[in-house]
């Protein structure tokens, strides 16, 4: 009889151990060796993603002028044309959008006190001719009393399933002054405006967000797990109750328009903007480019989904051998977007880099 119970001890015992394992198996999460703590490994990085890649930009040197780089990982970037400027005419904060035609339309004001946003267009990035303006009513923005007649950064978006342009751009109400700088910037707001054409708005600009958090450089991006996301550049001033601040951080929306909750976590280290956002030649990854500013060099995060886990990646120092990514220096805000292999070599022909 003992001999039977110890028997049965041991089955009861061995059962209870391989029920444990299994549960922990089940437990851990999967292995997946396309996303390591850094940029993806080469054999990662299977073409399922963009060709190549442009960043519209503008340098230290020569602030609110078209310059551009290209790359074909979106990690190792080249200036085109020596460095220099590739349109004169143009100014702004770069923003390219592909409107329903297939041109491309470029956004951009001459400064925050011009009372006119102004648009480009082009056929092949190369050749850019004057499109039209639009100037915005800001003294009847529901929501926004006091607005200032002052139009910051504005960017450029086409949404496929509406089949209309969104501009975005952000305004302050409250002046600064020598002693108080910050109270202009803690006072900027996102406003938007809709256009079927970049001709014809129709409805006034509306406030993009609800909360009231200070917000500049701010840019919409398709969520392929469905909706939008918003990037933004949180303009409150850090400080031990609003850690946040002079950070990117992300909101993301089932609709274009919202309502878009409060933004998550940093996305950067503080003192960071004109975030601009491209998807890895993997198709999976997400790199996230922002500006240490004013002009110091470029960091970058990156992420499996928009919705993150986000982490930094090394680049852009002296030690080459860690460098996951290089960004030329002196390049100022703007905005970056997937182009084919034919165009990288169009642009590369038009503009040899001398």
């Amino acid at each position: 009889m003992r001999s039977i119970r110890a028997l049965a001890g041991a089955i009861l015992t061995l059962a209870a151990m391989a029920a444990s394992g299994n549960a922990a198996a089940q437990a851990a999460p999967a292995a997946n060796p396309a996303h390591p703590a850094g940029p993806p490994s080469a054999a990662a990085l299977a073409r399922t993603g963009p060709e190549a890649y442009l960043f519209a930009h503008m340098t230290d040197a020569r602030y609110g002028v078209l310059h551009y780089a290209v790359s074909l990982d979106g990690l190792h970037w080249t200036k085109l044309n020596g460095g220099k400027a590739v349109n004169e005419e143009y100014h702004g904060h770069p923003s390219i959008a592909q409107g329903p035609d297939g041109r491309f339309y470029l956004v951009g004001n001459k400064s925050d006190d011009d009372p006119d946003i102004r648009f480009w267009v082009s056929d092949d990035l190369v050749r850019w001719q004057a499109f039209g303006t639009y100037r915005p009513d800001l003294s009847q923005v529901a929501g926004l009393p006091n607005a200032m007649q002052r139009i910051g950064a504005p960017k450029l978006y086409f949404d496929k399933p509406s089949n209309q342009f969104i501009v975005l751009w952000h305004t302050a109400t409250v002046p600064g002054v020598p002693e108080d700088p910050e109270r202009y910037w803690s006072s900027q707001r996102t406003l938007y405006a809709l256009s079927p054409d970049l001709r014809r708005f129709d409805a006034p600009p509306k406030r993009l967000f609800p909360w009231e958090i200070a917000t500049i450089d701010t840019f919409l991006i398709a969520n392929p797990e469905g909706g939008y996301c918003a990037v933004i550049k949180d303009e409150r001033y850090p400080s031990y109750i609003w850690t946040t601040g002079k950070t990117i951080r992300m909101s993301c929306a089932k609709e274009l328009l919202g309502p878009y909750p409060e933004p998550g976590p940093a996305l950067s280290p503080a003192f960071r903007e004109a975030p601009t956002l491209v998807r890895a030649p993997n198709g999976i990854d997400w790199y996230l480019y922002y500006e240490q500013y004013a002009g110091t060099s470029y960091g970058l995060s990156m992420a499996p989904r928009l919705e993150g886990p986000w982490v930094e990646v090394w680049g852009n120092s002296r030690r080459k051998e860690w460098d996951r990514f290089e960004m030329p220096a002196q390049l100022r805000h703007g905005s970056m977007m997937p182009i084919t292999k034919a165009q990288y070599d169009v642009l590369r022909k038009a503009f040899p880099e001398k």
